[in-house]
């Protein structure tokens, strides 16, 4: 089966070379690199049309920054492999993990997949105590409207058999995406499952760009895709 593997990318001049190598570098035979360009502005794009392009299958340009969630329905739309996987263009998440992730889909016991940051025993950088809260807030109230048991919600690593994901019209543009999609997914009532994944978050010094509004965001989407749709 072929995976799609879609990275929204926003000003990650620092890292964008060294994720795509480490996806290349992923023990997955039969892939596609989908790179969608959110209207970056600190050198990204020169380093994607210079060294980037001939590295994978596709890069997507937005002319306007519009926020990941608009990244991934740009990138979804253009995934022609039988999964589809979400990449961040940091360092995060290990592409290595790739084939853990997969496998319930593989072995056709999966539809959707998440990759739990808090279940399992990988390697965690130790960060921000306050987001892991929130994280762990904005799943229980997710799981309080969708009734299922999903313990990291907001995880990067999610995994769509493609025809799951291209059903979906995603409206967030921003971080709201993660719940929207969560709600979404459960309403097609379609098979989840969790797979426990390593974690290596970075500082905001680092680059990391969610924050408190985007929490508070997160919130309204839950209730909107959730109570209202």
């Amino acid at each position: 089966m072929k995976l799609s593997i879609v990275i929204p990318c926003y000003n990650e001049r620092s890292t964008i070379r060294a994720i795509v190598d480490a996806v290349r570098a992923a023990p997955v035979t039969d892939r596609e690199i989908i790179i969608v360009d959110d209207c970056s502005h600190d050198g990204t794009r020169e380093i994607l049309r210079t060294e980037i392009t001939p590295l994978v299958d596709k890069i997507i340009y937005h002319e306007i920054n519009q926020g990941k969630g608009a990244a991934l329905r740009t990138g979804f739309a253009s995934a022609t492999g039988d999964i589809v996987i979400i990449q961040d263009a940091d360092l995060e998440y290990d592409p290595q993990e790739y084939p853990r992730l997969i496998r319930p889909i593989m072995e056709g016991r999966a539809d959707v997949v998440f990759g739990s940051r808090f279940a399992g025993g990988d390697a965690h950088r130790v960060v921000y105590f306050w987001h892991m809260i929130g994280n762990k807030f904005l799943t229980l109230l997710s799981n309080m409207c969708t009734n299922v048991n999903l313990t990291d919600m907001e995880t990067c690593y999610k995994v769509f058999k493609r025809e799951v994901i291209q059903k979906i019209t995603i409206e967030e543009n921003r971080f709201g995406f993660e719940p929207e999609i969560t709600a979404k997914v459960v309403k097609l009532d379609v098979v989840i499952y969790e797979v426990g994944i390593s974690y290596y978050g970075r500082t905001y010094k680092e680059g990391k760009k969610i924050g408190w509004r985007d929490g508070f965001r997160a919130i309204y989407a839950i209730l909107k895709y959730n109570l209202f749709r």
